[in-house]
């Protein structure tokens, strides 16, 4: 076990499939971005996140993401990934999703273990992501997976520290880091 990540990750339910993404998984993708999310941020938040997601995410990245699948086809769950090619030490998960109706389940844990041991393969020793403030779940999540909280510019009212306008005027984000 390194870092808290088991040598082996989380198996998942016995009838669901893991495997990489492909481009004509895109308009699949763009459903849960838009249907997953219980309506935060409304219609705005659902377009917002359909648009973080662009294809080349499925064309450029598929080896380091990952779909899962019901035994039907349908999508369960997935997360997008990939490793820097600026800093040779970091991974960066750029976006996760599990269907509503099947959180709690292990699933999302499978998937950040099962990216944690492709980016210490990788030589990787460090993991990054981001959320949205207003995700209060996803921080908690985050931090419930060991992710640390890293300095922002300023703290919201729930003691989480923001990075302001960092995706662009009015985008603000919180960022995690995880060694692996």
């Amino acid at each position: 076990m390194t870092h808290g990540i088991p040598a082996q990750p989380a198996p998942l339910p016995a009838d669901l499939t893991l495997r990489h993404p492909i481009p004509a998984d895109h308009a699949r993708l763009q459903v849960a971005l838009a249907d997953w999310w219980g309506g935060l941020g409304g219609e705005a938040g659902a377009l917002q996140r359909q648009l973080l997601v662009p294809r080349l995410f499925l064309q450029h990245f598929a080896g380091t993401s990952f779909f899962v699948e019901r035994p039907d086809g349908t999508l369960h769950a997935f997360l997008i990934g990939f490793l820097s090619q600026t800093d040779p030490e970091t991974a960066y998960i750029h976006f996760v999703g599990v269907r509503p109706d099947g959180k709690r389940a292990g699933v999302g844990r499978a998937l950040y273990e099962r990216f944690f041991a492709l980016a210490r393969d990788a030589g990787r020793s460090r993991v990054r992501c981001i959320t949205s403030p207003n995700n209060r779940d996803s921080v908690a999540y985050h931090t419930r997976m060991g992710f640390r909280l890293e300095p922002g510019d300023r703290v919201d009212e729930h003691g989480t520290p923001v990075l302001v306008d960092y995706d662009g005027p009015g985008l603000d984000r919180v960022a995690f880091v995880r060694e692996v």
